[in-house]
């Protein structure tokens, strides 16, 4: 089962059905927060639904598709992080995350996102991590500019965000990049 400790108050570990219920509450409890950037989370109005996610999540990791973890800050369940989708062929990563609303300001998703591109680098050996986020959400946008990632462009109307489409832009880093 994989686990990650990224220090003494941050650690990742895999996401597990034992778990929906509090992944659920988090969820429940910041989905004003969360909905502005995440559309699954109006889908997301029963703890069976946090079930379906994890089981699909655990079969995507089985297949080598993704890994879904839950972020844990001082031994509570703060959010999730994950490898959305695992390029093996090319040999890169594409990181998204969540953050509860009361887990926000505590620079927990930097310390996270820098844990996963290390962990892309360094025990995978993949040669690429690409973080992408909504234009207009600066929080997201902050992650990857603060870690030093590349801005490298713009895909329009990404997504569909409830009721309009956003833009979203696209940040890479390369392994011989990480290491200088």
């Amino acid at each position: 089962m994989f686990q990650h400790k990224i220090d003494e108050e941050v650690a990742l570990k895999l996401i597990d059905l034992k778990d929906a219920e509090a992944v659920f509450k988090l969820t429940d409890q910041s989905r004003e927060y969360l909905r502005e950037w995440l559309p699954w989370v109006d889908k997301t109005i029963k703890v069976e639904n946090t079930e379906e996610f994890i089981r699909e999540s655990l079969k995507d990791y089985v297949e080598g598709k993704s890994l879904t973890t839950f972020i844990l800050y001082q031994g509570k369940l703060a959010g999730a992080a994950s490898y959305n989708k695992i390029d093996w062929q090319n040999k890169i990563v594409y990181i998204g995350y969540w953050l509860g609303k009361d887990y926000q300001g505590k620079g927990i998703m930097t310390r996270v996102a820098r844990g996963l591109t290390e962990y892309a680098f360094t025990e995978m050996q993949f040669n690429k991590v690409v973080i992408e986020a909504a234009t207009e959400n600066k929080k997201s946008r902050s992650i990857p500019e603060r870690l030093g990632f590349t801005e490298e462009g713009c895909i329009r109307q990404a997504e569909w965000i409830h009721d309009h489409y956003v833009d979203h832009i696209f940040y890479g880093m390369l392994a011989d990049e990480w290491k200088e």
